[in-house]
């Protein structure tokens, strides 16, 4: 996902997903089936946001744009269970909360809590152009 920098102020979901879907049409071939997506340092919800609002944009997108099995998935399950097991069922009820949510995100039919409190503001902020 084109995310900005760490030291740079943050943006919505839907900046995030203008420039990471403009990325791809202009690098990927229409041949590949499908992409999916590491969290890449952001949080799961942060993550699960941002590929929501790649899957609403209203543009061709020749591939499926999906997740991958990594923090977006396992971050809460794992903090939830902490290797104990009386917290599986908590756990797998975290798991699946996750799974519904980033399943939905494919769709682009994800109505998470909020953007998280991200600023509206573009990536042309401190001189930085796509």
């Amino acid at each position: 996902m084109v995310t900005p920098g760490s030291d740079s102020p943050k943006v919505t979901p839907e900046v995030i997903a203008e420039y990471t879907v403009t990325a791809l049409r202009r690098t990927v071939p229409a041949a590949v089936p499908g992409i999916v997506f590491l969290s890449g340092g952001q949080s799961e919800e942060e993550a699960t946001l941002n590929l929501n609002a790649m899957n609403k944009l209203d543009v061709v997108k020749p591939w499926t744009l999906s997740f991958s099995f990594g923090r977006a998935l396992q971050q809460s399950t794992l903090k939830t269970w902490t290797g104990k097991k009386e917290n599986v069922a908590k756990a797998q009820e975290a798991f699946l909360a996750r799974c519904k949510a980033n399943s939905e995100a494919t769709l682009g039919k994800y109505a998470g809590d909020s953007a998280g409190g991200l600023a509206s503001e573009s990536l042309f902020v401190k001189g930085y152009k796509y």
